[in-house]
């Protein structure tokens, strides 16, 4: 077990080294479209039920093992945005249209099974999550909802739990339930909803895509991952898992072997997102 993880923590540290290398140009000049771009954003509207999680605070898969990560209420959506969701957006905003988006917001596969503009691709379900979008189109996505992306502590906080309790990952099953959902192949195909949601009353945590976070690289490996500053951190690679304080926990290591492999402008087959929302409400 222990070489399998040292192999696995080599190997994040090559990726992000790799990555670090990249030329800034690029997250410069998205920076400032993000920026520019906001103007000309147009509202559609969204009625997916967003649930109420109450925070706490909980140890990261990362770092020291004896520092908790506070997680402050906010709100989640219940379910990723679908097909449809996607299509009524870029309808409203012809920028993000496959044949129209700049290649520094989304590489070549952008929406790449769509048949067109505005025609999803053959046989796929309206209410089966979107992929094949970048982190810059969820980002616009979740503007024209009125609404943000999941921090990365957000996801993982709501990850913890099963069916049942909060926090699931003392249980020996938790872990490898996951990866062998993570393992099942086309499961993005299938419609949201269509299994049981988590103790949070959230749906398809992990039994149907890969999600986009705000800050899905925000533990890049320093002397202190959670204080290390990078320019531009919000677009490029993702943080490794070379300072685990969860090293049986395999799934996880799969989540962040992704996350330090992926830049802003990636889209992948089965990596879509979900959204949330601020909140001043506190509940006990």
């Amino acid at each position: 077990m222990m070489k399998v993880l040292n192999w696995l923590k080599i190997l994040l540290l090559v990726i992000l080294v790799s990555c670090n290398k990249q030329n800034n140009e690029l997250a410069i000049n998205a920076n400032n479209h993000s920026k520019s771009n906001s103007n000309t954003i147009h509202r559609i509207s969204s009625d997916v039920k967003m649930v109420y999680i109450p925070g706490g605070e909980y140890k990261p898969f990362y770092g020291s093992d004896s520092v908790l990560t506070k997680v402050v209420p906010f709100l989640l959506d219940e379910r990723a945005v679908t097909n449809e969701e996607f299509l009524a957006f870029v309808k409203a905003n012809p920028q993000w249209r496959k044949s129209n988006v700049k290649r520094i917001y989304a590489d070549s596969t952008y929406l790449r099974d769509w048949l067109s503009d505005t025609e999803l691709p053959k046989n796929a379900k309206p209410d089966a999550p979107v992929c094949f979008v970048s982190w810059f189109a969820a980002k616009a996505y979740a503007q024209t909802v009125g609404k943000r992306l999941p921090t990365l502590d957000e996801w993982e906080f709501v990850a913890m739990a099963d069916e049942v309790s909060p926090n699931a990952r003392t249980k020996p099953e938790y872990s490898n339930n996951i990866t062998s959902l993570y393992l099942q192949k086309d499961r993005q195909f299938n419609s949201v909803k269509q299994s049981k949601p988590n103790y949070w009353g959230v749906y398809n945590v992990f039994d149907l895509i890969w999600e986009w976070t705000d800050d899905f690289n925000s533990v890049l490996t320093t002397n202190d991952s959670r204080t290390g500053q990078y320019e531009d951190k919000n677009l490029f690679c993702a943080g490794s898992a070379t300072s685990s304080t969860d090293v049986l926990n395999y799934a996880a290591f799969m989540r962040f072997a992704l996350r330090t492999s992926v830049k802003a402008n990636y889209t992948i087959a089965n990596l879509g997102f979900r959204c949330a929302k601020d909140t001043t409400i506190i509940k006990k």
